[in-house]
């Protein structure tokens, strides 16, 4: 896992002074427009948008609490500490680091890894549906001119059908989840016995983390805690471009437009490397804004970092004092976190009796 990581981060390195070295003659940058644009923000919004992705990390903290109330019930806000450490590790060391939140949340509870596994699946897949249906629902519903519109419609229609298809998914394996596993392994067999092992067993544990939700009710809290919190997400989005008021394209930024950008800022996160990924992300969303909005460089450079610095890396600080007091290194739960969660998915999730029924 390690040499992986270590050879994608070369690999984006090479990738990184390649794109350096081609556009330095061919893209004007004025480091000093650079500097005005950010002196020129208005605080006051990336504040609110600080504020506000704070406040996404609470939502984060009772919903799963929300998740684990039928194997044990804790207070909703006592698990934000593990939220906040969590993202801290992610934000320093990277995607390898996405295992101490199930990791941590096991140790707070005492309730066993692969539990908290499945749940962290089921969060992400919450995660992933609440967002591409604000994204689906503001651009359908937008009036406003956008650029590329037909090329929107088509990806804001085809994310509204990816919501309607993983929640039919999702209760499909709720239902039924065996089955299906046991169905995917022997059509895939015929082609890989790995592949299809490996899906079977993914299938089965993301069944044991939807046994959380075990009525309408608690499937419906789950999901109103999910938009409630992509709501502010999007907002602190919002808030922080139409903070550079020197540029009128960012100064007039719609919620519209803001998704588009948010977009761009969740595939690059997908594949974020410590340090490293910090640029990227700002390479990634800078282009978006001068591709779409025909954003100058400077402005989009500067709001691009500043999106950075307020929804991923202003937990760091708060994270590092959390983990401090609890007497946690981020580098060694991390290594932890990883064994645990690499031995703990060699384990086969066991059907739950009559689940299937």
């Amino acid at each position: 896992m390690k040499k992986n990581h270590l050879i994608l981060g070369l690999v984006v390195l090479a990738a990184l002074v390649a794109l350096v070295f081609w556009g330095r003659d061919r893209i004007h940058f004025d480091f000093g427009v650079f500097r005005s644009q950010i002196a020129l923000a208005d605080w006051r919004r990336i504040g609110i948008a600080t504020a506000c992705i704070y406040m996404g990390y609470l939502f984060r903290s009772v919903r799963w609490a929300l998740l684990l109330r039928h194997n044990k019930k804790v207070p909703p806000l006592s698990l934000l500490g593990t939220q906040v450490i969590g993202f801290t590790a992610v934000a320093l060391i990277g995607r390898v680091a996405d295992p101490v939140r199930p990791y941590l949340v096991s140790k707070k509870t005492g309730l066993d890894l692969s539990s908290q596994i499945a749940v962290y699946i089921v969060e992400r897949m919450f995660d992933l549906g609440s967002m591409a249906l604000i994204f689906s629902v503001v651009l359908l519903t937008t009036r406003e001119a956008l650029p590329h519109p037909e090329l929107l419609l088509r990806v804001a229609k085809g994310g509204l059908l990816a919501t309607v298809a993983l929640a039919a998914f999702t209760v499909g394996v709720r239902l039924a989840g065996g089955a299906i596993a046991a169905f995917i392994e022997k059509c895939l067999g015929i082609l890989s016995d790995k592949l299809a092992h490996s899906l079977g067993k993914k299938i089965r544990t993301f069944r044991t983390g939807l046994d959380t939700l075990r009525s309408f009710s608690d499937f419906g809290a789950a999901t109103l805690l999910s938009l409630g919190m992509w709501v502010v997400i999007s907002l602190a989005y919002l808030e922080t471009t139409r903070a550079f008021m020197a540029s009128p394209q960012l100064s007039s930024m719609t919620l519209a437009k803001c998704m588009v950008l948010m977009a761009s800022s969740l595939v690059a996160s997908g594949f974020q490397l410590p340090v490293l990924g910090w640029f990227t992300q700002i390479g990634i969303i800078a282009a978006a804004m001068s591709s779409f909005f025909s954003v100058a460089p400077e402005p989009a450079a500067a709001c691009s970092a500043t999106l950075l610095l307020v929804t991923f890396l202003s937990i760091v600080p708060v994270g590092l004092i959390w983990a401090q007091f609890e007497h946690v290194s981020l580098r060694k739960i991390t290594v932890e976190s990883g064994h645990a969660g690499e031995a703990a998915a060699e384990e086969q999730p066991p059907d739950t009796p009559g689940s299937d029924n």
